[in-house]
């Protein structure tokens, strides 16, 4: 245990553990027990019958009287002197606790144990055992033990919270759950350097609390490093509710959120057997979790053993798998409630495994909801086997490609706010390409889920290619796990239409193809026929550039290195798979160019014949449009042109009247004037 100045001044005060009272008028040797009867060794016959459960204790009036109020006014209500019988089957502890406080009312030594204070205490106050009616009383007592004693030890602590299981909602309202969570939490949060570690919750022969390191002490184990976890397998020991109290006092003492998170997946592993076998409540060792959780530790300080009491359950299967169907639900409700806020307290896996046994057993919609933001906000670190959570929804899909198409979208939505957001880190670059290489993991995880879940037939065309088109192109920076998704998916579904096909391969980018997928594509007969020609263009393209490039690169080195004499020495300096693979490599490009020069050249000939077609077409429609009218206008019109022509040339041999009738006046004129 934890030792310290207090708790060895609480150790020579109440070192034994005994505890009797200094008055009592009833000389008695002892209590026996007969059956489920209880008997007081003395003198004076019993006058009181208390009756708790099944037990019946034989007492006498006036040793309880004087120190219990609850005692005194149930006999001054009842205004019967004479009555000798009280029933109390209420009483918080049961027959063990009463049973303890009797011997004290008789002044008979009792033992204080950190197994049996708790009930003892809820009992005293039951019973009313104030200082009113005696200096001294188990009240004051018992709370002396619980806060000097038992607070100031981690195990002593860890065994009276796991005893008030019983003891709700007493143990509640005493404060004494909340003390001890506090007093865990304390020790839990202090600096591992001083403490002498060694596991609590083991068997008998190996349990050592941790301790203070005592500078005189020179134990072997003083110069062991404590492990940050040591705590982990001491709280994992407590019902859930008293679990959700310890974590929340340790992360308000400031314990690091990633212990907090280590914490609680080691009590989730050891609570929830359906979290590591993907089976929720097994059908043989389920009821052994379910019945422990909710059973208290048995016996005194040194009683419990690794946490685990396994319980044989009496009852139907069919009742104890819904109760064990309750009780997991409850504790996954719970432990989604104090997961720390921050990104990577507990690791996705974990997650994701939590968030399919919550959709197995019904977990409330807002706690999924929360549990699903929480894994976008870390889902690049999800694997493939993480992501194939079976629907548990009747006739639809094996696997719930809803559920991953949200956390795709809860993923999109927390990369947009970390990119937005006003408060970047200092190195935007180092942030982006982070993002970027995020993008790039879940691209490749969606593409490998898709090539999973596309063998199902029921899968709707729909939901695959929205979850293909989620991510931004920028994403990918290789189609390859795509184009096995959407063959896959071909595969699968083979009576679909052509335009569904087409629909289908529209998601995929042909430049994004690597040779190997290309030349796969070429030769695959589910593709449509458009699809294999822009595989085969984008791949023609890649083969002239690669080509190229290589050229260039020789050309360049050729001037910084010597040349190789000749190809024989250039082969055997390479190795023989490099050869054989270059070799079928070649043969695969010079079959692929064959196969695109033949193409060009019918492409080629198909042009030639249109425009032939078209130069045809275009002359039977002007024969059409001729006609008898128009073919008479144009022999109109040439012999008029012709009739022109004749004029032309005779008009310079005969001159006009006109000219002959100027020439005579003229002449005339002339001679009149002589």
């Amino acid at each position: 245990m934890w030792e310290s100045e207090s708790e060895s001044a609480a150790g020579r005060e109440y070192g034994t553990g005994l505890l009797t009272s200094t008055k009592h008028s009833v000389k008695t040797e002892g209590f026996h027990q007969r059956g489920n009867s209880w008997y007081v060794s003395a003198d004076i016959p019993s006058d009181l019958l208390v009756q708790i459960g099944e037990a019946n204790f034989h007492l006498h009036k006036y040793p309880l009287l004087s120190r219990s109020g609850k005692l005194n006014r149930i006999i001054y209500d009842s205004r019967d002197p004479d009555l000798n019988k009280i029933v109390m089957d209420d009483l918080p502890g049961g027959p063990e606790s009463f049973e303890l406080a009797a011997k004290f009312c008789y002044g008979i030594a009792i033992d204080l144990t950190a197994g049996n204070i708790s009930g003892l205490r809820c009992s005293a106050e039951y019973l009313e055992m104030t200082e009113d009616l005696e200096e001294g009383n188990l009240i004051f007592k018992t709370e002396a033990f619980l806060s000097y004693v038992v607070l100031s030890s981690w195990r002593d602590s860890i065994v009276v919270l796991k005893s008030c299981e019983k003891l709700s909602p007493w143990a509640e309202n005493l404060q004494i759950v909340r003390r001890c969570s506090e007093s865990i939490a304390w020790k839990a949060c202090a600096n591992p350097k001083g403490i002498r570690w060694s596991y609590t919750g083991r068997r008998a022969s190996q349990v050592s609390s941790p301790k203070w390191n005592d500078m005189k002490d020179s134990s072997p184990s003083r110069n062991q490093q404590v492990p940050p976890d040591w705590w982990f397998e001491d709280v994992s020991i407590l019902r859930i509710d008293h679990f959700v109290r310890v974590i929340t006092a340790i992360k308000v003492k400031g314990m690091r959120y990633e212990l907090v998170g280590a914490g609680i997946m080691h009590y989730a592993t050891k609570w929830l057997p359906g979290l590591m076998n993907d089976t929720a409540i097994p059908p043989d060792e389920g009821s052994k979790s379910s019945n422990s959780n909710s059973s208290s530790s048995s016996g005194g300080g040194g009683g419990w053993k690794s946490g685990l009491q396994m319980v044989v359950s009496t009852r139907p299967r069919d009742d104890t798998s819904t109760l064990q169907a309750k009780d997991q639900r409850m504790i996954i409700e719970s432990l989604i409630s104090i997961i720390p806020p921050q990104k990577d307290s507990v690791s996705c896996n974990f997650l994701l495994r939590l968030l399919r046994m919550a959709n197995m057993l019904k977990v409330a919609l807002a706690l999924i909801t929360e549990l699903e933001k929480r894994v976008g906000m870390q889902f690049e670190q999800a694997t493939l086997a993480d992501l194939l959570i079976p629907c548990y929804n009747k006739n639809d899909t094996v696997y719930d490609v809803d559920l991953v198409q949200r956390l795709l979208e809860h993923f999109l939505v927390q990369e947009q706010t970390e990119s937005s957001s006003p408060s970047r880190p200092p190195f935007p670059d180092k942030h982006a390409t982070s993002n970027i290489n995020a993008k790039t993991r879940v691209a490749r995880l969606v593409d490998s889920y898709l090539t999973e879940v596309s063998r199902d037939r029921n899968l709707s065309l729909t939901k695959f290619q929205v979850l293909a088109e989620a991510l931004p192109e920028s994403a990918r920076t290789s189609d390859d796990g795509l184009y096995r998704a959407i063959d896959s998916y071909l595969k699968a579904h083979p009576t679909l239409t052509e335009h569904e096909r087409k629909r289908l391969c529209r998601v995929m980018d042909c430049q994004k193809l690597s040779i190997d997928a290309c030349m796969h594509a070429a030769q695959n007969e589910r593709l449509p026929l458009r699809v294999v020609v822009q595989v085969l263009f984008s791949e023609q393209v890649k083969i002239s550039n690669a080509l190229s490039n290589s050229s260039l690169k020789e050309g360049v080195e050729s001037h910084y290195q010597p040349m190789i004499p000749n190809r024989k020495t250039l082969l055997e300096g390479t190795p023989q798979s490099f050869q054989e693979g270059w070799a079928a490599a070649k043969k695969d490009i010079n079959t692929l160019k064959f196969e695109l020069e033949t193409v060009k050249t019918k492409y080629l000939e198909l042009q030639n014949d249109m425009e032939n077609l078209q130069k045809q077409f275009d002359k039977l429609l002007k024969q059409k449009h001729t006609s008898a009218w128009t073919t008479g206008w144009k022999k109109l019109s040439k012999l008029t042109k012709m009739t022109n022509v004749e004029n032309h040339d005779i008009s310079p041999q005969l001159p006009t009247s006109e000219e002959q009738n100027r020439k005579t006046t003229t002449r005339k004129w002339r001679n009149s004037i002589s």
